[in-house]
């Protein structure tokens, strides 16, 4: 197997920090990596096999001989440079949700739907982190029972929101420990430490949050199926790593609930914690160090006829980026498609 020349845009921020440990972790085929970042990062090191390695200006000129670019950057780096990495002859993986719904760029987890990498024409998205991790269980519920309705409620930790949200948690709450009540909050719309927020991004005209519009729209391009309801209501929680899910699933087929803990755990980079009688179910604390999606709390709705709960546990910084794009990259290997 040769190597690949590949690019990280936004090389120091917390995801494409990420993206190159899972690079390593996994031992993608790397003939040069090229970390690339802004004016304010660039000259700064990190670390890939045990040496530093410099981070590069992030230039037009950036993508000569690339043949992967990882862009985790913001939308807007993504808008201005994922197009000219395309032209050069890269194939981009964009973490952002600039790509996410243009009908030309496949939206892809790879344990669902792989065989759509193939359709890229120089651009591949990566879901919402809160939609890669759903999709998971979903994906062998709908194939066998088909999905009529899925309601679902994120509990999404400050990663999510950037290293600054992070630290704001973190201020926020010494001062409250300190007896000196919380500080201002400026990445969030109200204080995160000790309490929660049912708004993560902004507002739409319906009512729903972008990031909850995010999860319907996204659910419907990735399955290729407009007749799958998704209703989500997001919230914010004081959590560094791992977001996590409600979700309540209603089938056309009846079912037998046995039958959906093994299809599901039969799903690659899926783990099954449930037994509740020993207190095994997945909290974000058993999922900051892993890859896997952890699925527990799997019961009967008896509210419908073919309904389902369960709780869903993902590492947002792995599973929801950083991994399905190298995930991502992989497929682009295996299917000799770079």
């Amino acid at each position: 197997m040769s190597g690949y020349n590949v690019a990280v845009v936004g090389a120091t921020g917390v995801v494409g920090t990420e993206i190159i440990k899972v690079l390593e972790e996994t031992k993608f085929p790397i003939k040069n990596l090229v970390p690339l970042a802004s004016e304010r990062s660039a000259g700064k090191r990190v670390d890939y096999l045990g040496e530093p390695v410099i981070v590069q200006l992030l230039t037009e000129d950036s993508f000569k001989d690339i043949d992967i670019a990882l862009f985790s950057a913001g939308g807007s780096v993504s808008k201005k440079y994922a197009p000219i990495a395309a032209q050069c002859g890269a194939v981009v993986i964009d973490n952002t949700s600039f790509f996410r719904m243009d009908p030309t760029v496949p939206l892809i987890v790879p344990e669902v739907n792989a065989h759509d990498v193939k359709k890229h024409q120089g651009i591949i998205a990566n879901p919402n982190c809160s939609t890669a991790q759903m999709v998971l269980p979903l994906m062998p519920i709908h194939e066998k029972y088909t999905i009529k309705r899925v309601v679902v409620s994120t509990y999404q930790a400050t990663s999510g929101a950037g290293k600054e949200a992070m630290d704001e948690m973190i201020e926020q709450t010494v001062s409250i420990v300190n007896g000196n009540g919380p500080t201002e909050p400026k990445k969030f719309t109200r204080q995160i430490a000790f309490n929660v927020i049912p708004h993560i991004d902004e507002f739409t005209d319906n009512g729903f949050t972008k990031e909850e519009m995010k999860m319907t729209d996204e659910t419907k391009k990735i399955f290729g199926d407009d007749s799958l309801e998704v209703v989500t209501t997001c919230v914010r929680v004081p959590v560094f790593i791992g977001h996590s899910e409600s979700l309540n699933i209603e089938t056309e087929k009846p079912f037998d609930i046995a039958d959906i803990t093994k299809i599901i755990s039969e799903v690659p980079n899926v783990k099954i914690m449930d037994d509740v009688a020993n207190n095994v179910y997945p909290t974000p604390q058993d999922c900051v160090d892993t890859n896997d999606t952890l699925i527990g709390r799997i019961r009967r709705d008896f509210s419908v006829d073919n309904g389902i709960a369960l709780f869903c546990v993902s590492n947002n910084l792995r599973k929801g980026a950083a991994f399905n794009a190298v995930q991502i990259a992989w497929e682009l290997v295996n299917q000799e498609l770079i």
